[in-house]
C-alpha cells in the first residue's frame, strides 16, 4: 500500500524497481515536427481470403482528439492492431512521427516508444488500490535514494493523487480496485496507460456499460487529455461520439470513407448511401 495509507507495503508494489515492462525506453528519434503523431499510408490487410484493411491511409496530429466509427468488421480493431503491431500488414507503411517505423518494431517496443492502447474490457489490478494500480503504472525509474527509503516521495504522491483527481477516482483512491463500477474502472485504466507518458492513445469503447453520467464524465475526461497527448477512440455510441464533438474518421470495407465534423458524417452521401440507403441519417 501507498505510504500515506498508513499500511504496511503490499508485496507486489516494489518501490525499489520498476519491472522491465514498464520502464519506457529513451525515444532520441521521435520527430513530430511536422505536426502528424500517426501516418497509416496504403495499408492493407488479408486474413485468408478477407479483405479486413484495403488501400487504408489514416493520420492523427499530434495532440488530436478523433473518432473513429463504423460497423462491424469495418477494420477498426485490425487498425489499432496493426498501430500496436499485433498485426502487420501485407502492404504499407505506418510510422510514428517522421521517423519511428513502426513495422519494424514489436508490441512492446511499440507500447516504450509512446503509444497505448485501451481494450474495451478494463484490465486493472483488482485486489489492489487504486492508488497502488496508479503507481505500479508510472513511468521512470527510481534511484538508489529512492531505493534506500523505499518508500514514495512527495513529488511523486502528488503526481499520483493529480492523476487520481483528473480521473475522478480521488475519493477512492485507497479503495481497491475491484470495488469500483464498471466505468470508474475505465477511468482507472486510462489513468494508468496515461502515468506511462503516451503521445498516442487508442481507446476501444470507452462508453460501453456506462451510465449517463459517467459518459458525460468520460468525454470530459478525454477531452481534458487531448491536447497532451493525441487520442483515438473507437466507438459506436453515436450520443456518445457527438459529445466528444471532434473530427469523425467513417471506416467501410476497410478503407477510409468519410471524414469530418458529425455534422459533416450525417450530411455525407456516401455514409448515407452504405449504412442507411436513405438520403436521412441520424447516426
Amino acid at each position: 500500500m501507498s505510504q500515506s495509507s498508513g499500511t504496511q507495503q503490499n508485496p507486489l508494489i516494489r518501490r525499489d524497481r520498476v519491472f522491465e515492462f514498464l520502464i519506457p525506453r529513451q525515444v532520441d528519434d521521435l520527430d513530430l515536427s511536422h505536426g502528424t503523431a500517426l501516418y497509416l499510408e496504403d495499408i492493407s490487410v488479408n486474413f485468408d481470403g478477407f479483405q479486413a484493411i484495403s488501400g487504408l491511409n489514416f493520420y492523427v496530429n499530434k495532440g488530436e482528439l478523433r473518432c473513429l466509427i463504423g460497423p462491424n468488421g469495418a477494420g477498426k480493431t485490425t487498425l489499432m492492431d496493426i498501430v500496436t503491431g499485433k498485426t502487420r500488414p501485407d502492404t504499407g507503411s505506418a510510422w510514428f512521427g517522421q521517423r519511428i517505423n513502426l513495422l519494424r518494431m514489436d508490441e512492446a517496443e511499440i507500447a516504450q516508444v509512446g503509444i497505448g492502447r485501451k481494450f474495451q474490457k478494463p484490465s486493472v489490478f483488482e485486489n489492489l488500490s487504486v492508488f497502488d494500480n496508479l503507481e505500479l503504472s508510472m513511468a521512470g525509474t527510481r534511484n538508489l535514494w529512492k531505493t534506500f527509503r523505499a518508500k514514495i516521495d512527495g513529488q511523486t504522491l502528488s503526481r499520483l493523487e493529480s492523476m487520481a483527481e483528473t480521473i475522478n477516482l480521488i475519493d477512492h483512491l485507497h479503495s481497491p480496485a475491484g470495488m469500483l463500477s464498471h466505468g470508474q474502472k475505465q477511468w482507472l485504466e486510462i489513468g494508468m496507460l496515461i502515468m506511462q507518458n503516451p503521445l498516442l492513445l487508442l481507446v476501444d469503447e470507452p462508453a460501453a456499460g456506462m451510465t449517463h453520467q459517467e459518459m458525460d464524465q468520460t468525454v470530459e475526461l478525454l477531452t481534458a487529455l487531448a491536447g497532451d497527448h493525441a487520442i483515438v477512440v473507437v466507438e459506436h455510441d453515436m450520443d456518445f461520439v457527438r459529445a466528444l464533438n471532434a473530427p469523425v474518421t467513417v471506416l467501410h470495407q476497410g478503407s477510409v470513407l468519410a471524414e469530418g465534423s458529425m455534422a459533416e458524417i450525417q450530411a455525407n452521401p456516401d455514409v448515407m448511401r452504405v449504412y442507411l440507403g436513405t438520403e436521412d441519417v441520424s447516426c
